[in-house]
């Protein structure tokens, strides 16, 4: 890169377009992190918590309920326990819930009454830091509760393919996705009242992603609404990776959350731009 480039403001970042090395938003992005980090460090039970969800799902349903069921097909039509058919549906999940929670909480507490991004645009950080800083933040509770919850799998033995080893990577990309998206949509909330809206979107996709049931068990009509859901598309990653049924699909699976992640950072880096410093 050739010619001398503008240095922003000390707290403004400058506008989105304005070109910098990507090297140094993460720089700056990793100190909000250290600072996420750092106010965990005596509440690190609050993280550790939300590994359970998923475990008491699958211990309830999966060896309680899939008793009742028996096998379900699998990618590629090879049949699976019930156990090993949920359980890459609540990885899924468990990266979803990570993500999103941190996101959307956290994010709208302290934009609208802790005020500390107020604090940070005092600092040479600037709004595309503040987002890059929390939704890396985000990443990395989701992929805590993967990676737990994969250790668990592992145990069980619900993982039977070396290919299970790329569904962590896979769970980061999906948690970086859902951070972003749930911090843009974050950035549009008005009050605490407008978390219901959170609920009703990740509840339904929860129970109706192909998660506990295939996808040949709804309508024709709603087969396409469950398609459209983001959590589908994670679930049939994971599911892919942990059995070892690979192929040309997935990279339609990556290419889904690479485009959500995009599109969330965007809209958050410019919705935080136009609120801390109109």
């Amino acid at each position: 890169m050739t010619g001398v480039i503008e240095a922003p403001a000390p707290g403004r970042g400058g506008p989105l377009l304005r070109i910098l090395p990507p090297a140094l938003y993460a720089g700056r992005a990793r100190m909000l992190m250290l600072r996420s980090s750092l106010a965990y460090k005596r509440a690190w039970l609050t993280i550790f918590s939300g590994f359970f969800e998923p475990l008491f799902f699958l211990v309830a349903m999966g060896e309680g309920l899939g008793s009742l069921v028996g096998d379900l097909p699998g990618p590629g039509g090879r049949p699976l326990s019930y156990a090993a058919f949920i359980a890459p549906g609540l990885l899924a999940a468990s990266a979803m819930n990570g993500a999103v929670y941190d996101s959307t909480f956290n994010i709208f507490f302290k934009l609208r009454y802790a005020r500390l991004y107020d604090a940070v645009l005092a600092t040479p950080l600037g709004p595309v830091d503040i987002a890059l800083g929390e939704i890396g933040w985000a990443l990395v509770r989701g992929g805590l509760y993967s990676a737990g919850f994969l250790g668990v799998m592992t145990g069980l033995g619900l993982i039977t393919s070396p290919w299970g080893l790329l569904a962590l990577p896979a769970a980061l990309l999906v948690a970086f996705a859902f951070g972003a998206v749930g911090m843009a949509a974050t950035s549009f909330m008005r009050s605490w009242q407008d978390f219901d809206l959170v609920q009703l979107a990740v509840l339904p996709m929860f129970l109706f992603s192909a998660t506990f049931f295939p996808l040949s068990v709804y309508p024709p009509g709603l087969q396409w609404v469950v398609q459209a859901f983001p959590l589908y598309h994670a679930v049939e990653l994971m599911r892919g990776l942990t059995n070892g049924v690979v192929g040309w699909g997935l990279l339609g699976h990556l290419a889904y959350f690479v485009v959500m992640a995009a599109f969330g950072v965007v809209v958050a880096s410019r919705r935080l731009t136009a609120l801390l410093l109109r």
